[in-house]
C-alpha cells in the first residue's frame, strides 16, 4: 500500500531521515524522487516537513522545500510546520519557513490556534517575534508609538483603525473560546512574550467569549490580567496594569482578577489586584525583543537569498563578522556592510537591553554599536537564490498585499462570537496541570459517576438542532462556521476531548 504517489517505503524512510535528522539519506532519497518531499503519513497526516520542524532539523527543512515540500501543508489537525516549530522553540526552523513565504495567520482545524498561540503558551519569544516580522515596519519606535497613542486619543476613529491593522489582527487573533496570545502569556506567566505582546498592540482589555471557555475555574469573559492572576506572576500583572488593564473588570462570573487570585491561593498579588490599591506600579521600558530592521532584511533574503560567496575576481567586500561571504546589505545610518545571512542572525537573536543607549527596537551594529532600524540591499546582490516550491505561487496567499478574508479570521466579530460554539483543546493548557501550577490537579474530565458520554449523542444533539439554527443564521454565516462548529458534551471544564485525542495522535507519530 502507499499514498497518492504509491512510494510508501521510501515516503516512510524518508520521514525517519526527517525525524532523526539524516541529511545523507534525506538527500538521497530526494534526489532519487523529489515528489517523496509531499509525502504523509496515513494516520496523522503528517508530512516530512511537520517531523523536521518539530525536531529543529533546519538543514533538512530547507532540503525538502527546495525540494518542492508544501511550506503551508497542513496534518489531520490542521496545523503547519510552523506551528510545530513554534510549539517547540527552534526559531531558526522558524526563520527558514518565512524566508518561503509561509502562512504565518493559519489557524489550526481543532482549537483556532495560530502560530502565535503555539510560541505563547510555550514561552517561545524568539519565535514571536520572528512570526510577526512582516507586520511591523522597520521604523523608528516612536513614530509606531506616537501612531499608537494618537489612535487611543481619537475615540472615533480607534476601532476602525485597529480592525485595519494587520499587526493588530494578528497579534489579537482569537483561538476557541475567545483565548489571545496574550491570555496563554500571562496565564502561564511568560513576562518577557507578555511585554512583547503589548510593544505589538495586543489588545490588554480583550476578554474571552461569554458563552463558555476552556478553564471554568478563571470564568468566561476574563481579561488577561483574570488570566495572570490566575498564574501567579507578579511582574505580568504589573505590566498589563501599566498598560491600562483595570482592576475593576468582572468577567462573567462576577470575579475580580482578587477573586481569581484568591481562588488558586496566588495571595502575594492581592495588594496590587485590590480595587483601591495604592501600589507604585513600575514603568516598564519597551520589550528587549522588539526587532525593528527584520522585516527589511528578511525581505531582501527572500529576494536575494542567503548565500553570496564571492570568489578570487570578485571585487565585492568581504563581510567583517563572518569573514566568508560577500556583503549584501547595508544598514542605514552609519552605513556598515554585511551578509545578509549575518544581518539576519544578529536581527532574529539579539536581546537587548533596556538600559542601552541606541533607540528602543533597534539594533546594535556589530561595527561601531550604532542603533539599526533597517536594512537596505546593495546595488550588487542582485542573484536569488532562494528556490521557492511551485506549490507556492497557487495555494500561498502573500502576507503583504491585500487578499480575501480568510475563515479563521472571522473568528473576532461580533456576531460570530454571539452564534459560535467552539471548543478549545486541553493540550493549550498543559502548563495549568504541570510545572506551573504544582499544587492543583484539574481533572480532565469530572464525569465521575461513569464512563464519559458517547459523542454520538452529541452529534445527533447537533443535527437535531440544526434546523433550528439554519432559520436565524443565514446561510453564507454557516458556511463561515464550516465544520468548527462541533458540540461535544463531556466536562464543563475543558471542552475539547475529543480535538485533544485527534492532537494526540498527531504528536504521537512526531515524537515516536
Amino acid at each position: 500500500m502507499g499514498n497518492s504517489f504509491g512510494c510508501s517505503a521510501s515516503g516512510e524512510r524518508l520521514v525517519s531521515a526527517a525525524r532523526d535528522g539524516d541529511f545523507v539519506e534525506a538527500k538521497m532519497l530526494l534526489d532519487c524522487n523529489p515528489c517523496l518531499a509531499k509525502y504523509s503519513t496515513f494516520g496523522g497526516l503528517n508530512s516530512p516537513l511537520h517531523f523536521a520542524a518539530a525536531k529543529g532539523h533546519n538543514e533538512i527543512v530547507a532540503l525538502l522545500l527546495e525540494n518542492g515540500a508544501d511550506v503551508n501543508s497542513r496534518n489531520y489537525c490542521g496545523q503547519t510546520a510552523l506551528m510545530q516549530a513554534c510549539r517547540y522553540g527552534h526559531w531558526e526552523v522558524v526563520q527558514t519557513l518565512l524566508l518561503f513565504r509561509c502562512n504565518v495567520t493559519r489557524a489550526d482545524y481543532l482549537s483556532g490556534r495560530t502560530a502565535l498561540h503555539f510560541a505563547a503558551v510555550n514561552g517561545h519569544v524568539r519565535c514571536m517575534r520572528l512570526v510577526v516580522a512582516d507586520f511591523v515596519p522597520s521604523a523608528p519606535y516612536e513614530s509606531l508609538n506616537a501612531q499608537k497613542l494618537s489612535d487611543r486619543t481619537d475615540s472615533s476613529n480607534s476601532k476602525t483603525k485597529n480592525e485595519q491593522s494587520s499587526l493588530s489582527k494578528l497579534v489579537n487573533k482569537a483561538a476557541d473560546g475567545g483565548i489571545t496570545a496574550l491570555h496563554m502569556a500571562a496565564l502561564n506567566g511568560y513576562f518577557d512574550c507578555v511585554q512583547l505582546l503589548l510593544d505589538l498592540h495586543a489588545n490588554v482589555s480583550a476578554v474571552t467569549f461569554h458563552y463558555g471557555t476552556s478553564m471554568d475555574l478563571i470564568g468566561a469573559g476574563s481579561t488577561p490580567l483574570h488570566y495572570a492572576a490566575c498564574g501567579g506572576n507578579l511582574k505580568c500583572c504589573q505590566i498589563l496594569l501599566a498598560r491600562g488593564a483595570s482592576r475593576l473588570s468582572l468577567n462573567c462570573n462576577g470575579w475580580l482578577p482578587l477573586d481569581v487570585a484568591r481562588m488558586w491561593g496566588r495571595h502575594w498579588l492581592e495588594p496590587l489586584l485590590e480595587p483601591n490599591s495604592d501600589l507604585p506600579i513600575p514603568i516598564f521600558p519597551p520589550s528587549n525583543y522588539l526587532s525593528l530592521p527584520l522585516m527589511s532584511v528578511l525581505n531582501i533574503a527572500r529576494e536575494c537569498g542567503l548565500q553570496f560567496s564571492a570568489s578570487a575576481s570578485d571585487d565585492a567586500d568581504i563581510c567583517a563578522v563572518c569573514l566568508e561571504r560577500a556583503c549584501s546589505v547595508a544598514a542605514e545610518g552609519c552605513a556598515h556592510e554585511l551578509c545578509v545571512r549575518c544581518a539576519l542572525y544578529l536581527c532574529s537573536t539579539s536581546n537587548i537591553p533596556s538600559e542601552s543607549s541606541i533607540p528602543p527596537g533597534s539594533i546594535p551594529c556589530p561595527l561601531c554599536r550604532h542603533g539599526i532600524v533597517s536594512f537596505v540591499k546593495l546595488p550588487r546582490s542582485s542573484a536569488k537564490e532562494i528556490k521557492l516550491p511551485l506549490s507556492l505561487s497557487l495555494c500561498t496567499p502573500c502576507m503583504l498585499h491585500p487578499r480575501e478574508q480568510d475563515v479563521s479570521e472571522t473568528v473576532g466579530s461580533p456576531d460570530m462570537r454571539k452564534k459560535r460554539v467552539d471548543s478549545v483543546s486541553s493540550d493549550i493548557f498543559c502548563p495549568v496541570t504541570c510545572s506551573p501550577f504544582p499544587s492543583v490537579a484539574i481533572p480532565l474530565c469530572t464525569c465521575n459517576e461513569g464512563p464519559c458520554p458517547n459523542f454520538d449523542a452529541g452529534e445527533s444533539d447537533h443535527q437535531e438542532e440544526s434546523p433550528q439554527r439554519s432559520q436565524s443564521i443565514s446561510d453564507e454565516q454557516e458556511k463561515m462556521e464550516g465544520m468548527r462548529l462541533e458540540k461535544t458534551t463531556c466536562s464543563s471544564m475543558f471542552w475539547g476531548r475529543r480535538s485533544c485525542s485527534r492532537e494526540h495522535q498527531c504528536n504521537a507519530e512526531i515524537n515516536a
